[in-house]
């Protein structure tokens, strides 16, 4: 684990699975001004993990985009799929304390345990939560399926993990006070959250927290649709004995009918505003950012 650092470091992560577009730029803008103006670094940081969307070409358009806004980096650059071991690590401890299990069901799978059940709770993200089903495997039952080659996602056990945590889970959240507030963590409305998949060997939630902790980190600067990951990320870090970033969620970008911009709804890119004649000047201004000092 890297000592403590004596600047603020900053970082902007996106995943290379689609163009970057107007919300991506208010995020990577914020962190760079952020760090300009407090003499800190700024990283940048592909979070790539997931292997099947992850592409070269979006990747090489994210570096094109962010140099084309007028921003730099440290070098080299963090790429997640070289570093699937640091989150295996991670993984191992959790293990080791009795926190996590395996999991063999489909998303299918837990759709039918909660159906014709509208009440059922459901995560941040409105998946169900899951409701516990491989809880039941005996040893054996998980040996027979390992020998058959069958390999499922490790789910945290969030009982037992929020057992293990002392003192309530908060962590420090500026906004536009000179001082920060602490906010209450509540990473029970995760449920039993997967912390790695059977395809690929950690998941979000994970690697940006093992991420953040080996990079020196100091302070998270994302949008405030990832407020509620928040908590489970500070129970990870409690958890793992990482040390905590202060965070900053700021408001999205939204598109006319007052929706958030996705790559899945094919919200303009940055690279077709280019296309269109906009300067990166005027994407400060779109993005609701203050002109360059």
């Amino acid at each position: 684990m890297p000592e403590a650092s004596p600047q603020p470091v900053f970082r902007f992560a996106p995943s290379p699975n689609g163009l970057l577009h107007l919300g991506h730029a208010r995020s990577a803008l914020l962190n760079a001004d952020l760090a300009r103006a407090s003499g800190g670094r700024f990283l940048l940081r592909i979070e790539d993990i997931d292997l099947e969307r992850a592409r070269p070409e979006f990747e090489a358009a994210i570096y094109e985009d962010l140099a084309w806004l007028g921003l730099d980096w440290e070098r080299p650059v963090r790429r997640q799929s070289e570093h699937f071991g640091d989150y295996e690590s991670a993984l191992e401890r959790l293990e080791a304390m009795g926190l996590l299990y395996g999991c063999y069901c489909s998303r299918g799978d837990i759709a039918q345990a909660v159906a014709g059940r509208p009440d059922w709770p459901r995560d941040p993200d409105g998946s169900p939560r899951y409701p516990g089903t491989c809880l039941a495997l005996t040893d054996e039952d998980r040996a027979a399926r390992r020998f058959s080659g069958q390999y499922g996602a490790r789910r945290l056990h969030m009982g037992r993990a929020l057992a293990r945590v002392d003192a309530p889970v908060a962590w420090r959240e500026y906004g536009d006070e000179a001082e920060p507030r602490v906010v209450r963590a509540e990473p029970g409305v995760w449920g039993d959250v997967a912390l790695a998949r059977k395809d690929v060997p950690t998941s979000y939630h994970l690697a940006v927290v093992v991420d953040d902790a080996l990079q020196g980190v100091t302070d998270v600067v994302r949008g405030a649709d990832l407020m509620p990951a928040t908590s489970l990320h500070r129970l990870l870090q409690i958890l793992l004995d990482l040390p905590a970033p202060d965070y900053r969620h700021h408001s999205l970008v939204l598109d006319a009918e007052g929706r958030k911009l996705s790559k899945s709804s094919a919200s303009t890119s940055l690279r077709a505003l280019r296309a269109q004649g906009v300067t990166p000047a005027q994407i400060r201004l779109m993005a609701g950012l203050a002109p360059a000092g």
